[in-house]
């Protein structure tokens, strides 16, 4: 099917009003400096609180979709599945719209020279709010033009048609999809008709099973470190494990004459080796003899120093009343938490294979960034970027580790020099060694107490090395606008709005080493600290914890939303305080990405041994499209936070990152995971929110909270240890 004329689609003004939000940016930048205390508060506001962006890019059906002969539809996807069941819930979205069963549903990822390009990422929870819009738009698009092209060749008027899994029928005349899409080269594309009310939806909001289940089960070769060309020969890029390495020069030499190298490339950014085997290829690339140029030898103790709250400049992200002249009072409490560096670990390393030749290029790799990695190996190359075919594959895992990897670049630029195709993957070593890991963090939280145990002004301090500021897809100037980091304060104000007086202050520190992105970004760490903090208080003045948080919760439309799951989790828990048969419970919750979550936890310890039990997760993410594929994203998250915020650290030492390998970088493991998860999903009848992030945020705290019932002592760092 090829594309013919088009016709303007429309664009609601709600969409209209979101993208115009995040178009303003550049605007903002302009004013910042005259007002730049409002404006940061402000943007933080909006950040945290608003709907995710609507994509952009939605252009004709027929770049998304694929008629196929057996009466089955392919969707392209521009959203990468990496586990967390964008496919499915994607073509669930469409299938209703198209009307068809998801037994005819086919997903496959978008390749770029298809056009059908996601302008921004796949991460921050967004895949399935993002095109929850525009994706039934395109699919009630293509519908109501497989019925007008069905209406042609029958002779009846297109209103008099039905449609039921894929087949059109009227006056007694039948036709397949398949049979209405054969030797059509130009379609009408008619305005977006309306979209089908929620009541009328038979496939959304239902637990179906996952399209990709079946190539998983199976072991397909369907990740990045399948991928194979003919006649492919393989790369490896030397880099310095040192901290703060700066190259000087290498001794390329002896690497070249070693068995099986075809060539060694020495680029001004980095020096590789292209081999017959992978093997051959590392053998040949520790033979160099590199000289790098180093200013420190970091220890964890020089970044815990960089890591403290009142070191550099306070931005101010969220104020309300007088917090800071309250707190200033002698009488305030006052707790300190902290969070060490993490890595993603993520199981299957970065790389590509990128094959380029005269008139293109052809890169197949695991990434979030599609259209970032088609536009950075154009401008390395020298190529017009449609002239770059990036093929995404499914993720072994992205946590945000694959925003941005230089892996595309480098493969094709080895590719380009051995005039074959390159296959260029990190170890596992080198992966850790190299990520771009979560920072660490300080916090400071002080309180000013009513006389009868109710928080008057609270103020939450952070001090955190980059994690938006630390990916090149954020623009330069964004420091400077910003000067807090959005992606380190993720999670970091304050929820309690009915708090009269509250503050939250950012601290931003440069780390010598990489940070960035990781899954949730700051929410952990700092939900970890807030809702430590609200426990102490509530312990302290003899208040229930779960009542001391809904008293100090406004009435608007967030807050009820907030009390709502938080009443939930309670209820489904039975969330009771002291101990019971050598057990606690312990409580905690959080907003992320307008999407409010609550947990509580039954924890018991055995000497210094922390075992979690249950765990019972209430959040309202909005409209459920699948609710067994958010259910599932909730328990893996919960897992994944407990991993976090109970046993993963990295440490500085000699200047280089340790540990770099599973095993002594400790993670939790299935004898550590609790027998259950119980998962309530409170639904509003808007759209689908955040799913994949909001609920890391709440564990680390409810499990530290629960401890402390148990044992009496207050658990301040990550990762939650008694030993």
């Amino acid at each position: 099917m090829s594309s013919g004329n088009k016709s303007k689609k429309k664009i609601s003004r709600r969409k209209f009003l979101v993208r115009g939000a995040f178009g303003t940016l550049g605007v903002v930048a302009v004013g910042a400096y005259l007002f730049r205390g409002n404006i940061r508060r402000g943007i933080a506001d909006f950040a945290n609180t608003a709907e995710p962006p609507y994509m952009g890019n939605t252009k004709t059906p027929l770049i998304w979709f694929e008629i196929n002969n057996d009466n089955t539809v392919t969707l392209y996807s521009p959203k990468v599945e990496m586990g967390q069941g964008t496919f499915t819930g994607l073509a669930q979205m469409a299938a209703d719209e198209l009307e068809v069963s998801m037994q005819q549903m086919n997903v496959l990822h978008a390749p770029t020279i298809t056009g059908n390009i996601d302008n921004s990422a796949t991460g921050g929870s967004t895949s399935i709010s993002s095109l929850w819009y525009p994706l039934r738009e395109l699919a009630a698009t293509m519908r109501e033009m497989l019925k007008n092209a069905a209406a042609q060749k029958l002779g009846v008027q297109a209103l008099d048609l039905q449609v039921q899994n894929g087949i059109i029928s009227g006056e007694g005349q039948t036709m397949t999809y398949a049979e209405v899409a054969i030797g059509i080269q130009n379609w009408d594309i008619p305005d977006t008709p309306p979209l089908k009310d929620m009541e009328s939806y038979k496939i959304i909001g239902k637990p179906v099973p996952r399209v990709d289940l079946k190539a998983k089960v199976f072991g397909d070769p369907i990740f990045g470190m399948d991928a194979s060309m003919p006649d492919m020969l393989y790369g490896s890029v030397l880099r310095s494990t040192h901290i703060g390495a700066t190259f000087v020069n290498a001794d390329v030499s002896q690497a070249e004459n070693m068995p099986g190298v075809v060539k060694v490339i020495e680029e001004a950014d980095f020096i590789g080796v292209v081999a017959r085997t992978f093997q051959q290829a590392e053998n040949a690339k520790n033979a160099i003899k590199g000289n790098w140029k180093t200013e420190k030898n970091w220890q964890t103790s020089d970044i815990e120093g960089m890591i403290k709250v009142g070191e550099g400049k306070p931005i101010e992200i969220q104020k309300e009343g007088k917090a800071k002249q309250l707190l200033e009072d002698e009488t305030i409490i006052s707790a300190e938490y902290k969070s060490p560096i993490g890595a993603h670990a993520q199981i299957e390393p970065n790389g590509a294979l990128a094959f380029v030749e005269d008139d293109k290029v052809t890169v197949i790799m695991s990434t979030q960034v599609v259209k970032i990695t088609r536009d950075e190996i154009a401008n390395r190359i020298g190529i017009e970027k449609d002239k770059v075919n990036i093929i995404p594959t499914f993720l072994g895992g992205g946590f945000g580790r694959r925003l941005h990897t230089p892996n595309g670049m480098q493969a094709a630029v080895m590719s380009k020099a051995a005039g074959k195709p390159v296959k260029c993957f990190l170890s596992r070593k080198e992966e850790f060694q190299h990520d771009t890991f979560r920072p660490p963090t300080h916090h400071l939280l002080k309180a000013k107490i009513t006389q009868d145990g109710m928080i008057e002004a609270i103020e939450h301090n952070v001090s955190s090395g980059d994690v938006a500021f630390g990916s090149p897809m954020v623009p330069g100037f964004a420091p400077f606008v910003m000067g807090a980091d959005l992606g380190a304060w993720r999670g970091g104000m304050i929820n309690y709005s009915a708090i009269p007086h509250y503050r939250a202050v950012s601290w931003r520190v440069k780390l010598p080493f990489a940070t960035s992105w990781w899954r949730s970004l700051g929410l952990l760490a700092n939900t970890f600290a807030i809702e430590s903090f609200i426990d102490e208080l509530a312990v302290k003045f003899d208040k229930n914890p779960v009542q001391y948080r809904l008293d100090q919760i406004g009435n608007d439309e967030r807050g009820r939303r907030l009390k709502k799951v938080i009443v939930a989790a309670a209820e489904k828990a039975n969330f009771k305080e002291g101990v019971v048969d050598g057990k606690a419970m312990g409580f905690a919750c959080s907003v992320d990405a307008n999407t409010p979550c609550a947990q509580v936890v039954e924890v018991s310890v055995d000497g210094n041994d922390i075992k979690v039990h249950k765990v019972t997760c209430a959040m309202d993410p909005g409209i459920v499209v699948n609710p067994d594929q958010v259910r599932a994203q909730c328990e893996g998250a919960i897992i994944m936070g407990m991993s976090a915020s109970m046993y993963e650290q990295m440490y500085v030492e000699d200047g280089q990152l340790r540990p770099v390998i599973y095993g002594p970088y400790q993670m939790a493991l299935m004898k550590h995971a609790p027998k259950e998860i119980d998962v309530v999903l409170l639904q509003n009848a808007d759209s689908p929110g955040a799913v994949g992030e909001p609920p890391l945020g709440p564990i680390g705290a409810a499990v530290a909270n629960a401890v402390y019932r148990i044992t009496g002592k207050r658990l301040r760092n990550m990762p939650i240890q008694l030993s």
